[in-house]
């Protein structure tokens, strides 16, 4: 009989134990993430044409700086994935704190574009703190309530996640970056439903919102954001202002049609009208030039890569991580209609960037990242031990 002991707790291990749990690895999901950042390079090699003529073998190129960061993002997945989570849920409060103290921070030495304070500026890349600060606002609700019974039906454990989630997503809000505040408290409210909150308090809640709202709006909105706003009733009141990037790309997604003018033939991106189109309007880019039917293809592997996340937390082996994986697929479904939502113009303009397709290297970082944490999940979704 082996002496060998595997699983939570075990202090024997040997070389084999390294590959212990790799059979359960979701490779699916890791193919529909890699599927979609093919999608991107693609698509950022066509939107960067009208900018950059230099080549491609080089960090200023926007194709090859997406690379080196899937490349990293794909690293720190694997690496993410050996580690127990509970590790993770173990320091979710560093984590959490860390992620206030560098919004914080932000406000005070960050770098200034497009109206908002988002990023640090380290040179040759930029450091997004909010992309990090999602998945450790995640971990650190998820093991408020797996320590207190995972239940969010009392109304001072709804408030009490409530508050974690208050402080960074408000640090976010007065960036100002209203796109990403909405993803924070759209994962909170997927972790609460999950964890059994009543229907009465989200109701009651809601209510006190609606009553609230009026004030956030004249004393709160940034002057701009309520431009965006307005723009979505009328994008011809200000046409070469705040509704030009509107106007453009509802010309993009309608001239693509059913297959779309053809890869570095949309005419809204390669004559430089499309602003952006390898960040907040890629989707608008991928409509021109691949059409309804690219549109469908990348829905798919969407859908594809969600219901992974869902499988995840439904073999969870326990509270913190069947929350956590439902945090993670509430923060990338959000994303994603927030992004499409404003390339179709049904949704006020945000920075908020396409998963996995965007450029951008700290959403692909932790992204990447966040399918690492739920490989640990289905990688450890029963304790298991060989004595």
């Amino acid at each position: 009989m082996s002496s060998v002991t595997y699983g939570y707790g075990g202090s024997a291990r040997t070389s084999a134990s390294v590959w212990r749990g790799w059979d359960r690895f979701d490779y699916v999901m890791v193919a529909t993430a890699l599927a979609l950042v093919a999608v991107g390079l693609v698509l950022i090699y066509s939107g960067s044409l009208s900018f950059y003529e230099g080549p491609l073998a080089s960090f200023q190129s926007p194709v090859f700086k997406q690379v080196i960061f899937a490349c990293i993002g794909i690293a720190g997945m694997l690496a993410v994935s050996k580690f127990d989570y509970h590790y993770l849920t173990h320091y979710a409060w560093v984590l959490y704190g860390i992620g206030c103290v560098s919004l914080v921070a932000i406000l005070a030495i960050g770098q200034t574009a497009f109206g908002s304070t988002r990023w640090f500026d380290l040179g040759p890349i930029q450091v997004q703190p909010s992309e990090f600060a999602k998945l450790a606002t995640i971990l650190a609700l998820a093991r408020y309530f797996s320590e207190h019974g995972g239940d969010a039906r009392e109304v001072r454990s709804l408030l009490i996640s409530l508050v974690i989630v208050a402080p960074v997503a408000g640090l976010v809000f007065v960036e100002p970056d209203l796109g990403t505040s909405i993803v924070f408290f759209a994962i909170w409210l997927g972790i609460v439903v999950v964890a059994g909150v009543k229907t009465s308090h989200l109701i009651v809640m809601g209510a006190i919102f609606i009553a609230v709202f009026p004030f956030l709006w004249t004393f709160a909105i940034a002057d701009y954001q309520v431009e965006r706003v307005s723009v979505l009733v009328d994008s011809n009141e200000d046409a070469l202002g705040a509704g030009y990037n509107v106007n453009q790309s509802k010309i993009a997604v309608g001239s693509g049609e059913w297959l779309g003018k053809g890869f570095t033939n949309g005419d809204q991106t390669q004559l430089g009208y499309l602003k952006v189109a390898t960040k907040d309007f890629i989707f608008s880019l991928l409509s021109e030039e691949f059409g309804f039917a690219g549109c469908m293809v990348v829905f798919g592997l969407f859908i594809l890569l969600l219901m992974r996340g869902v499988r995840a937390a439904q073999i969870a082996g326990d509270t913190a991580g069947q929350l956590v994986a439902v945090g993670i697929v509430m923060l990338i479904l959000m994303q994603t209609f927030i992004n499409v939502a404003v390339n179709l113009s049904i949704f006020p303009v945000t920075g908020v960037p396409l998963p996995f397709i965007s450029q951008g290297g700290s959403s692909l970082v932790s992204l990447f990242i966040s399918l690492g944490i739920l490989q640990s999940i289905v990688m450890r979704h029963r304790a298991y031990r060989q004595t």
